[in-house]
């Protein structure tokens, strides 16, 4: 099994609804300065996981953070 060092990261979530049982909103990556839209709590949780994957496709994707 391959041993994963990670740093730690510094997120901001947004909670916007609860529907269905779950959370909606945002999640802001700080050092990266990037926001990502999530539409469940499990969603949320893969988002804070994949972000400090090198081939995190949906950090990849996110578009800069309006100041």
């Amino acid at each position: 099994m391959e041993d994963r060092v990670r740093e730690k990261g510094t997120f901001l979530v947004r909670i916007q609804f609860r529907q269905k049982e779950t959370w909606q909103g945002q999640v802001t990556w700080a050092e990266e300065n990037k926001t990502v839209s999530f539409r469940s709590a499990l969603e949320l949780l893969r988002l804070l996981d994949e972000a400090g994957e090198t081939d995190g496709r949906t950090w990849a994707d996110a578009a800069q953070v309006q100041k």
